[in-house]
């Protein structure tokens, strides 16, 4: 019996042990970690409004070259609220140009919402900034003899899918948003500035747009009425719209998240506000202006 089973072990096969190869865990581990910082990476580039690489922009006057722009390189995203701020002459309005599509880099690549811009003709670059971003401006830029309603309706005339129906309900929602649905038949002058710059933010939303370009929106704006368009700004922002403006004050860029520092045509400081200063808060402490003195 004892021969017998000496057999059966000899016959019954032993599992071979492999050597354990430490490069192959450690390679293994390696590779992993790769796929997870692409998969990231790939997830916040989704999430990037704006990307500019290298932006490069030369105006010439005669035989003169000026350099504004000197390779920006500058990612925003979705629901980012960034002040541009510089001194006259720093770059920040040609930056704010580009970005809007209003103009044209001499070298360097703009996406917008993942669409490289550099590579559209003039009718898709028209389009493109129609339903992609909304402008706000220092001037409000309302057409006088129109009125409110149908100043915010202007962005959606240009889209012949919505009907005339629709049209209207979009504006109408727009003026509530910015808490001006009883002001929506009044004319420009029967408005004070903050309203008017609150029809003009209005029209900016109407076409549900990536991004609000605001440049200087409270330039021509008492103290009080300032903080109120920059409490509209943040309010929007949490709602999770993407918001940048240009200004030279650093008391209103202190309402947004990040400051972005122009001169001489490159970005000197790029800075996380920590702890942004509270709009509504602070209305509650500013005295409220009459109706009469804002006419």
């Amino acid at each position: 019996m004892k021969t017998m089973k000496s057999w059966l072990v000899l016959l019954i096969p032993r599992p071979v042990l492999q050597p354990h190869n430490h490069n192959k865990v450690h390679s293994s581990r390696k590779c992993h970690d790769l796929e997870q910082q692409e998969a990231e990476e790939a997830g916040n580039m989704k999430d990037v409004i704006i990307s500019t690489q290298h932006l490069v922009k030369i105006y010439k006057m005669g035989d003169l070259e000026v350099h504004a722009l000197r390779g920006i390189d500058m990612d925003i995203h979705k629901s980012d609220f960034v002040a541009i701020m510089g001194k006259s002459g720093s770059g920040k309005s040609t930056f704010m140009n580009i970005i809007g599509c209003l103009d044209v880099p001499t070298r360097g690549t703009y996406f917008l919402d993942g669409v490289d811009v550099g590579k559209l003709n003039r009718d898709q670059l028209a389009q493109l900034r129609n339903l992609k971003i909304g402008f706000v401006f220092q001037s409000f830029n309302l057409l006088s003899r129109t009125s409110a309603l149908e100043n915010v309706e202007l962005p959606l005339m240009y889209n012949s899918k919505i009907s005339s129906h629709t049209m209207r309900e979009k504006a109408i929602k727009a003026l509530e948003s910015v808490g001006l649905a009883d002001r929506s038949h009044h004319l420009p002058n029967q408005l004070s500035g903050g309203e008017q710059q609150r029809v003009a933010i209005a029209r900016a939303l109407v076409n549900d747009p990536v991004v609000i370009l605001a440049d200087e929106p409270t330039g021509n704006l008492d103290t009080r009425t300032s903080v109120e368009v920059m409490d509209i700004f943040q309010q929007l922002n949490k709602k999770g719209i993407t918001v940048v403006i240009v200004t030279h004050e650093p008391d209103i860029a202190a309402y947004t998240n990040r400051n972005v520092s122009f001169r001489d045509g490159r970005i000197l400081k790029d800075l996380q506000v920590e702890h942004p200063r509270k709009a509504s808060d602070e209305l509650l402490l500013i005295p409220a202006i009459s109706e009469e003195e804002t006419i």
